[in-house]
């Protein structure tokens, strides 16, 4: 039996990067995965490769800054397959510059995106998840969630912190509830995220002296998302190549 057998889960990003790693991951161990995500040819591109694979899998467009999308988000996979075991927080977007030039307007789109929409979707799916009976939410954090990284990117660093922490006090909240609630933190992860920074550099700053793949971080989410994980709730795993071990 797979892993994920007769359970569906929800992956917001799931069109690119890591997102879209877990979502075929997920699918291939035996679940049923609804891609949500604003863009929706690589989505539905997602969806033809699982499906063609043997594997189940829906898309929605979903901005994940809206309490509205999040709710028709949750309704439509509900109609689609019934029941909501996992959810994954992926979707995020990142600034890069200094604290004293980053306008306001940049922050508050990057908390929206990356902090706010983990609220909206642990908020909106939760009626559903306690109902599973075996519920499981994983939000994407990140190293620099948990460090200073290099001084830049306040917003980011702002809004991956709070995903941190939201994760263990809805934790704490579900523990008895049937919902574990992790957080997952990747380092520097070879993505479209990274745009056009210096991915050589970023490989020098990493102790293992390599960029990550989306599959390293995705098998560490399913971990999460799993039975495997039966016993942890409020974690935070670091997927990182060493680089906070430092």
């Amino acid at each position: 039996m797979a892993r994920f057998d007769g359970r569906v889960g929800i992956i917001t990003g799931g069109a690119s990067g890591i997102g879209r790693a877990s979502a075929v991951r997920f699918a291939a161990e035996g679940g049923s995965v609804v891609i949500a995500d604003v863009q929706d040819g690589p989505a539905a591109q997602v969806v033809a490769g699982i499906e063609a694979a043997g594997g189940n899998a829906r898309a929605i467009h979903l901005d994940v800054t809206s309490e509205a999308g999040w709710a028709d988000a949750v309704a439509f996979t509900l109609r689609e397959f019934g029941r909501l075991d996992v959810l994954v927080n992926n979707a995020g977007i990142g600034d890069n510059q200094a604290i004293e030039v980053t306008s306001l307007e940049t922050y508050n789109k990057v908390v929206a995106v990356t902090q706010t929409s983990v609220f909206l979707g642990v908020k909106a799916a939760s009626a559903a998840l306690k109902e599973s009976g075996n519920g499981a939410v994983v939000n994407v954090s990140s190293m620099f969630g948990i460090v200073g990284g290099f001084g830049t990117s306040p917003a980011y660093a702002a809004a991956k912190g709070a995903v941190r922490t939201m994760t263990k006090n809805t934790a704490l909240g579900w523990a008895t509830e049937g919902v574990r609630v992790n957080s997952v933190h990747p380092g520097f992860i070879d993505t479209p995220i990274l745009g056009d920074t210096d991915r050589q550099l970023l490989t020098e700053t990493t102790p293992m002296a390599r960029l990550g793949r989306p599959e390293d971080v995705a098998a560490v989410i399913l971990f999460a998302a799993s039975d495997d994980a039966a016993f942890m709730t409020g974690s935070e795993l670091v997927v990182d190549g060493g680089y906070t071990a430092r």
